[in-house]
């Protein structure tokens, strides 16, 4: 039941970016078809980042105390990149146009998955 709300919280979180990010963008046939596509990108975004992110902190750790953590934006942001590339090669009809859009669509993403997760507890 937990990873069904981290999902659905991950796709209204990637819906809410493609509304307020411009180069962001899911373009379903239909608001179900877009839906499912959110869903779907939400499970590649949760793998990419389970699996890379803990690897890149450990191996970019300088980085991150250099920047004072500040690199954890640009990682997220090429994270996000990755997880469109994917969705592309899935022919999936979700588009990242950058890394400018992916950076502001990953900081969205963050923002609007903690506040959903605020209200909704995961059980």
């Amino acid at each position: 039941m937990g990873f069904l709300i981290r999902l659905v919280t991950s796709a209204v979180a990637l819906w809410v970016a493609t509304l307020i990010v411009p180069g962001v963008e899911v373009s379903g046939r239909s608001g179900l078809h877009s839906a499912l596509t959110l869903l779907v990108v939400a499970l590649i975004f949760g793998v990419v980042n389970a699996v890379l992110k803990p690897v890149i902190q450990v191996v970019g750790c300088v980085f991150y105390l250099l920047t004072l953590g500040l690199f954890a934006l640009v990682v997220n942001a090429l994270l996000f990149l990755l997880t469109d590339w994917i969705a592309a090669g899935l022919d999936l009809p979700f588009r990242v146009d950058g890394f400018w859009p992916a950076f502001w669509g990953a900081i969205v993403v963050a923002v609007v998955s903690w506040l959903i997760s605020v209200v909704v507890r995961d059980p």
